[in-house]
């Protein structure tokens, strides 16, 4: 895949998963969760984590997704969003580039995990106000099936975008 983000060596790299449901009135529900402990503590996320040596971001995500929600994804059935490159110059072992997927077809029921308290909620009123500061730039295009390649730097406070921000292209199949 080419990027437009430029190469930013060892920065850990992270994955995360949009989950989304049909509601039956026209209408989609993704699945977040509250995290329950580590970075980002309460806040609203998809299921996803950290990329394993040798790991693709495909691989982790489908991994990822089965260890904190119990659900079973493939890998020909993630979309992918985008990449999105977070700094946090006043914290820099919080920087990192995570990898972004939808998926809309999954097996399994759902299931607590120690990391994240799993709800659905409707598209169009994601809880923004409990996720991190960026979400509200980018998902929103992203659910909408733009690509997006994104970069946010945190400000002193470790929660407020302060800088950043790269333009969104069409969506492509992960």
């Amino acid at each position: 895949m080419t990027s437009a983000l430029p190469a930013v060596p060892d920065l850990p790299e992270v994955c995360v998963c949009y989950i989304l449901r049909e509601t039956g009135q026209g209408g989609y529900e993704v699945l977040l969760g509250e995290k329950k402990k580590g970075l980002g503590l309460g806040k609203m996320v998809g299921p996803g984590g950290k990329l394993e040596i040798g790991e693709s971001p495909e691989q982790a995500v489908v991994r990822e997704v089965l260890e904190e929600s119990g659900l079973r994804v493939r890998e020909e059935d993630l979309v992918s969003l985008g990449r999105i490159r977070y700094e946090f110059p006043d914290r820099p072992a919080w920087s990192q580039v995570s990898w972004v997927f939808a998926v809309h077809a999954w097996e399994g029921d759902i299931v607590e995990s120690d990391e994240l308290l799993l709800h659905w909620h409707p598209v169009d009123d994601i809880p923004f106000d409990r996720m991190w500061d960026d979400a509200k730039h980018w998902l929103p295009a992203a659910l909408d099936g733009e690509y997006c390649e994104r970069h946010f730097v945190f400000g002193p406070d470790l929660s407020t975008v302060v800088a950043g921000d790269l333009p969104a292209t069409p969506a492509r199949r992960g």
